[in-house]
């Protein structure tokens, strides 16, 4: 069942507590100012992560007061709500958002999924609510300079699949501009090809996510950028400030065939996009072992813990 929109709201600014609406581009300026304000460090946590799995998760929101609210309701899941994102105290914002999926969309054990340290600490300490870590989630971050220069033993390997690279191919690194979209689409569709996207939800739903990301690039003011092999492009990634201090890559693909690619264009991204920025948040592993030995092999700074709220 979906969250509906109160009958007493007007939408001129946002959806009002307890109404909900869903997430549009239109939405964007509202959010960014919200989260920016925040200083979040849980990659879920800008428009652009939200408005380009959108399709995926089927999300909505609404305000309360200087709070942000967004409810995941996807057709046919089961709905459960984000932090809610803004100042304290919010204790009693997450009881009301709990208590409105449990009675309104008929939720058994409703949940407030991936909420940051801030927001644990916050509820620790009431008993009406049960937190608990949730690996999976966790985000990697790294120092962006490590990222960089590939320093010392640890990135021996790192290094060696880009000089190897280097060895066998002509490449080059150019900005991700309006010139690339559609080689980039068109590597996206290949890489499902070969990966077999079709037999996996997830992703499909990453395949969505970024044609979303790719086809409203400009209209979300994402940096970019791309590798091309023999003038083709063979790779791509993009991201955006998530703080002051951190960028989050959002998406990067690259030609599977091609060993020691995505070497190459994590380390050019980070030097040409985000060489200013000490920290790169690269996202969680959902769980995925293949995912988690490549997140780890780049050694980062720090993880980003994140937690599940439930009514005790």
């Amino acid at each position: 069942m979906g969250l509906k929109p109160h009958p007493g709201n007007s939408y001129a600014l946002g959806p009002v507590f307890p109404g909900f609406k869903p997430l549009t581009l239109a939405d964007r300026e509202i959010f960014r100012k919200i989260l920016w304000d925040y200083q979040a460090e849980t990659s879920e946590l800008t428009f652009t992560n939200l408005f380009i799995w959108q399709s995926h998760y089927g999300y909505q929101w609404s305000l309360d007061r200087d709070r942000l609210l967004v409810v995941s309701a996807s057709p046919g899941g089961e709905a459960w709500a984000l932090p809610p994102v803004g100042p304290g105290p919010r204790v009693d914002l997450c009881r009301q958002v709990l208590v409105r999926l449990r009675d309104e969309c008929g939720v058994a054990n409703p949940a407030i999924e991936r909420a940051d340290p801030r927001l644990a600490a916050e509820v620790a300490g009431h008993p009406e609510f049960v937190v608990e870590p949730i690996r999976d989630h966790f985000d990697y971050v790294y120092r962006t300079d490590d990222l960089i220069r590939l320093p010392g033993g640890p990135y021996q390997a790192k290094r060696h699949h880009i000089n190897s690279l280097a060895r066998s191919y002509r490449f080059r690194y150019e900005p991700l501009g309006a010139e690339h979209l559609p080689a980039c689409l068109d590597l996206s569709a290949r890489w499902c090809e070969v990966k077999r996207c079709e037999c996996d939800l997830s992703l499909m739903g990453e395949w969505a996510a970024i044609n979303a990301a790719l086809a409203n690039f400009q209209a979300l003011s994402l940096q970019g950028g791309v590798i091309l092999v023999n003038d083709r492009v063979e790779a791509f990634s993009c991201g955006e400030l998530l703080n002051a201090a951190t960028a989050v890559i959002h998406l990067e693909k690259a030609a599977p065939e091609l060993r020691g690619l995505y070497a190459v264009i994590n380390q050019q991204f980070c030097r040409q996009a985000w060489a200013g920025v000490p920290l790169v948040n690269r996202e969680q592993d959902l769980g995925e072992a293949g995912l988690r030995t490549a997140k780890m092999s780049y050694h980062p700074h720090h993880l980003v813990e994140k937690f599940r709220v439930r009514l005790a």
